[in-house]
């Protein structure tokens, strides 16, 4: 079965690993990427992404989007856990390919036209490409195939705050559009991404078998698994996005349950993701008034692991 995606990212450690995942599996074909700001400004989000692509030999094409929340006003970039330039800070070419001329909401709008209910719509980052893509066309959540988000934490509490998940936090206006818009959607979170390691022997391997875009990953890993080695004393990193890209192959890998999502945007529980299973009755109704979703609440993250391992350094990619 082959998977047809536009993949929403903000280049980024853990989605330069999601990125070389996407273009090594055989049954997955990426139409585009679209840039969003998020763990870098959207300028190294795009060229982050054009180099990863060139670097695998692959010619796919970027576009680049929101570099701004819709509303609020953007915090700083994490350079303590993605290096300045978004991959560890290394000294790396610049790519030669172009962004598109058109944006990314409006190549979102263009290629689901194109392939009406084909597409797979995978998010990363921040999903202001996402809402804006709603907003100059509302009629694009009739025609994706399936929407596939990592962000968001349904019991797990947050990563930059108490509450909220980085992605969601970045947007909550954004995401709040996205998560409860009347399009298919799976939630992966730290729920899920939590409790899915990489290892450093696992990453050598991967490095080995990805060439030059092996070494890429391997230096940017080494800058993120010092973060959470300091932070929560992590021997490795947790591939959020990649996890993503996993649901997407793998969903028997994962637990999901159906319910309601809903996003806080203002106040001490900005970008808090509310999630209302569906099973569960409480005291009225307002928590599932939105469409229902799939939200991943557990994971078999060795099973995960070992597919991402595999993926990266078998020759056939699968």
């Amino acid at each position: 079965m082959t998977h047809t995606i536009i993949f929403d990212t903000d280049p980024g450690v853990d989605d330069a690993q999601a990125i070389a995942l996407i273009m090594a599996h055989p049954d997955i074909e990426v139409l585009g990427m679209t840039t969003t700001f998020g763990n870098v400004r959207v300028e190294t989000a795009t060229r982050n992404a054009l180099l990863l692509t060139e670097l695998a030999g692959q010619n796919i094409p970027v576009a680049q989007g929101a570099d701004y929340p819709l509303v609020k006003t953007p915090y700083p970039v994490p350079a303590h856990i993605h290096g300045a330039d978004g991959l560890g800070n290394q000294t790396l070419d610049t790519p030669s390919g172009q962004a598109e001329k058109i944006s990314a909401a409006q190549f979102i709008v263009d290629k689901t036209r194109e392939q009406p209910g084909e597409i797979t719509l995978m998010a990363v980052g921040p999903l202001g490409n996402l809402a804006m893509a709603i907003a100059l066309d509302p009629d694009v959540v009739n025609r994706v195939k399936q929407v596939v988000i990592m962000g968001g934490s349904a019991a797990r509490g947050g990563n930059v705050t108490p509450l909220a998940e980085a992605n969601i936090f970045s947007d909550p206006h954004a995401a709040k559009r996205v998560l409860t818009a009347d399009w298919p959607l799976v939630m992966v979170g730290l729920d899920v991404t939590l409790d899915t390691v990489i290892t450093p022997d696992r990453m050598a391997r991967i490095a080995e078998g990805q060439g030059a875009l092996g070494k890429v990953l391997s230096h940017s890993y080494d800058f993120y698994a010092d973060f959470y080695r300091s932070a929560i004393g992590l021997d490795g990193c947790c591939p959020h996005d990649s996890c993503a890209v996993a649901w997407l192959v793998h969903p028997e890998f994962f637990e999901t349950v159906t319910g309601h999502l809903d996003v806080v945007t203002e106040g001490p529980a900005e970008g808090q993701t509310i999630f209302a299973p569906a099973e569960r009755q409480y005291v009225s109704d307002r928590w599932s008034r939105t469409p229902a979703v799939q939200v991943c609440m557990k994971v078999d993250g060795e099973a995960v692991s070992n597919w991402i391992e595999q993926t990266l350094t078998s020759s056939s990619g699968a």
